[in-house]
């Protein structure tokens, strides 16, 4: 299964996280760029460390006109809030658990509007505030809001759009209907090649899982659903000026696994090839709780592959 994206930084930095070395992280965080969600990725290796809530906030306090220690703190935060909760669905989640999930998340709120008045440029702010916001339910006008002040920043920002996708669906408030305007919209105002074309195979993934037994298969395999996913397909992987790269690779599994459930072998085996063997967690965990490189072998066997 892909780790990291082949990115070899990204170990690094999460070694330099553990060791509470703060000149390091923030030396490989800022060496980055936003675009193309490269920062993206360093500040979630970071943020997903164990121990970073121990040792951030003394940055913090050191640093009182700081962005960066603030962003950090923020986003580890947000992991931190969600360790509490866990990926469980919300009735099976106890009160005990929420309340910390809460807590965890005000305080990633606190810090990253400090960041953003720091540091009026980055998106990266605003991208952990559309998580944060999702996680307290501050409701839909409010995550708009919070979406545009990202993307007036980064329009094509691959991670923002992903995030308010799951604040438009159905599970936080949204609808089917929102979410699939939503993807297609992004997807194809976007330049050709672009990552944004996995937010539709995302949300057809979304709905069928949404779905119960039965309605679930019936609506995969919709002739608007073959349509819509190479109408995407076209604008995205299949287009020469797509990167396979980073999360374009995530992007090419989502097709993979969207034309399998959509019983379009000749072009879920296109994806599969595209992918290089190269397996992502997201969307093959949805599988019965399956291994994800069980899933996707599984998949691309009966793809023909």
């Amino acid at each position: 299964m892909v780790e990291d994206y082949d990115d070899p930084e990204l170990p690094v930095v999460r070694e330099a996280a553990e060791a509470a070395d703060w000149n390091l992280v923030q030396e490989m965080v800022l060496g980055r760029a936003e675009k193309n969600d490269g920062r993206a990725l360093m500040i979630w290796a970071v943020a997903e460390t164990p121990g970073v809530e121990r040792w951030i906030p003394k940055v913090i306090e050191a640093e009182p006109d700081a962005a960066l220690p603030r962003l950090i703190g923020g986003f580890r935060q947000i992991s931190w809030g969600w360790e509490a909760r866990t990926g469980a669905w919300a009735k099976h989640v106890s009160r005990e658990q929420f309340q910390t999930f809460h807590e965890r998340l005000r305080t990633g709120e606190e810090w990253l509007f400090e960041a953003a008045e720091r540091a009026p440029d980055w998106v990266a702010p605003w991208h952990g505030l559309l998580t944060t916001g999702r996680g307290l339910q501050v409701g839909q006008a409010v995550a708009h809001r919070r979406f545009q002040a990202a993307i007036r920043r980064d329009p094509h920002h691959f991670g923002v759009h992903i995030s308010h996708m799951q604040q438009v669906c159905e599970k936080w408030g949204g609808s089917h209907e929102a979410m699939h305007e939503f993807a297609k919209t992004a997807a194809l105002k976007a330049p050709a090649g672009t990552w944004l074309g996995g937010l539709v195979a995302d949300a057809h993934i979304e709905q069928w899982l949404r779905l119960e037994g039965g309605a679930d298969d019936a609506y995969i395999v919709r002739p608007e659903v073959t349509a819509s996913l190479n109408e995407a397909a076209d604008h995205s992987y299949r287009h020469p000026d797509f990167d396979p790269e980073g999360p374009g690779v995530n992007v090419l599994n989502s097709f993979a696994m969207a034309f399998s459930l959509n019983e379009e072998p000749e072009a879920a085996r296109e994806a599969f090839a595209a992918t290089e063997g190269r397996v992502t967690e997201s969307p093959w965990h949805y599988l019965n709780g399956s291994d994800p490189v069980d899933s996707y072998k599984r998949m691309r066997s009966a793809a023909g592959r």
